[in-house]
Parts: structure tokens; C-alpha cells; sequence
């Protein structure tokens, strides 16, 4: 915890909002994706979706095949507390949907499913995309499957077993974007990200969940950014994303989202 504290304070000293932007693209995603703050219908939908996972009651006997829980100790955990402290944030859930929206992202792949609270997201910001979304535990992965028959969200597929195993066999696809929300570990992480290069266009968008989760994270993040393929990376704190347009001149950014 002592980490992300020091490295929240150092991330506030150095980010900034749209002012001194000077890539008209990444402009435009900040002003009017990132800060976009309309009314959005889907808004609703996402919080009834929270609402009824807070309420569940339920437990999961589950199975850690990453990094593994720093909120639970005992493997057995009811989807209430699970739904208030390992799906994404409010604040996180609707930038997806907008960078979803904004970037008019038709193919999605997703490795960490957990409930599905991202998912959804996605899923309502096109309904049409196609979004293939990997959990490595068979009991929680059941368990989101009938969330998602539930609330009648169609075009999603959910992969069940270890992520080096289940990308393999996906690395001749194309993505537009990839949301990296699972094994918070650095190798793990540089294994998954250069695996899954191939699958990338002039326009895919990578995001990487917790790159303060360790100083591995950390680590990890700085040698992704720095990659010869990676173009425009932007810091937000809680997520590390990754741009590959060979148009556009490589520049890093901090922003405060």
C-alpha cells in the first residue's frame, strides 16, 4: 500500500489535463472522451448491474491463478465483496464505455473477466463488437456466464483456463482493443503483451490495469511504453494505455483523468 501512495503523490506532480497537449488525437481523446461528462443512458444499466452483483450474496470458492487477492484471505469469497473490491471502479467502468464509444472499437479481448462489470461496459458501448474475455477460474467464470444470460448480453464469449494457454490459439485474430486485467505480475504481463502483438492494427488500443498494483507493475508498464511498436502511451494512474499509430510521433503522457 506504502508504493501506491508514493507513487500517487509523485503521478499528482506530474500529470496535467488537456493544457499542454499538443497531439491533436490525444487532445481529442481527453476533451472529448476522457472529460466527456453528458449524460449517458448506458449509466443506469451499468449501475443496476453493479447493484445486483453488490446484493448477491453468494460465494465463490475461487481459484487464484495470478497475483493473486490483497482484500481476501480465505479463497471462499460472496460476489457482494468481491463486486465492492476486485471489479473496476465506477469511475473506471464508465471510461471504458466511453473509450469503447469513442474509438468505435467493433473486436475486444479481455483477460481477467472476473464478474464481468468491464465487460458490460463494453458491451453497451457497441453492442455489435465482438468480445472475447478470458477468467482463469472455472467457478467464477460459470457463475459471470449466467450474470450475463441474465441480463441478456449477447456477442460475448468467455474462455475459461490459464492465459498463456488460452491466447495462444487467438494470436492469429485482430483486435482493436485488448484490456489487460488479470495476472498483475511483470513477467507475466511482458509475456502476455508481446505474445499478443501480432494481433494489433495501425488502431488497436492496449490498456493495462494496475501498473502501480507492485513495482513490478510499475516496471513492466515502463518497458511496454518503451516498446519499438508502442507510439503514444498515456498514464492515468490506475490504468497504463498504449497506442500504436505510425502516424503519430512517439510521446508519453500523464494525465489526470
Amino acid at each position: 500500500m506504502l508504493y501506491q501512495i508514493i507513487s500517487y503523490l509523485k503521478f499528482l506532480l506530474r500529470s496535467t489535463n488537456q493544457h499542454g497537449v499538443h497531439s491533436p488525437f490525444v487532445y481529442h481523446l481527453i476533451t472529448k472522451c476522457f472529460y466527456d461528462k453528458s449524460p449517458q443512458s448506458a449509466y443506469k444499466s451499468i449501475r443496476s448491474f453493479y447493484k445486483k452483483l453488490r446484493k448477491n450474496k453468494l460465494k465463490i470458492d475461487v481459484k487464484d491463478l495470478g497475483s493473486g487477492s490483497r482484500v481476501f484471505k480465505s479463497n471462499q469469497r460472496s460476489v457482494s465483496k468481491m463486486a465492492r473490491n476486485v471489479g473496476s471502479s465506477k469511475k473506471e467502468t464508465k471510461l471504458l464505455f466511453r473509450l469503447v464509444k469513442y474509438l468505435d472499437i467493433n473486436t475486444v479481448l479481455e483477460l481477467g473477466t472476473s464478474l464481468g462489470i468491464g465487460t458490460h461496459a463494453m458491451h453497451l458501448a457497441n453492442p455489435e463488437a465482438k468480445i472475447t474475455t478470458i477468467e482463469g477460474c472455472p467457478n467464477i467464470s460459470d457463475f459471470t456466464k449466467g450474470t450475463f444470460k441474465l441480463f441478456n448480453l449477447k456477442n460475448i464469449e468467455i474462455l475459461t483456463g490459464d492465459f498463456n494457454n488460452v491466447i495462444k490459439p487467438l494470436t492469429t485474430n485482430k483486435y482493436d482493443l485488448i484490456y489487460f486485467d488479470g495476472n498483475h505480475q511483470k513477467q507475466a504481463t511482458l509475456d502476455y503483451f508481446e505474445t499478443l502483438l501480432p494481433t494489433t492494427t495501425n488502431d488497436s488500443i492496449f490498456i493495462f490495469d494496475d501498473i502501480y498494483w507492485s513495482k513490478g507493475m510499475t516496471e513492466a508498464w515502463e518497458i511496454i511504453k518503451n516498446h519499438s511498436q508502442v507510439t503514444v502511451s498515456i498514464n492515468t494512474f490506475f490504468w497504463g494505455i498504449v497506442f500504436f499509430r505510425q502516424e503519430q510521433k512517439k510521446e508519453h503522457f500523464t494525465i489526470r483523468a
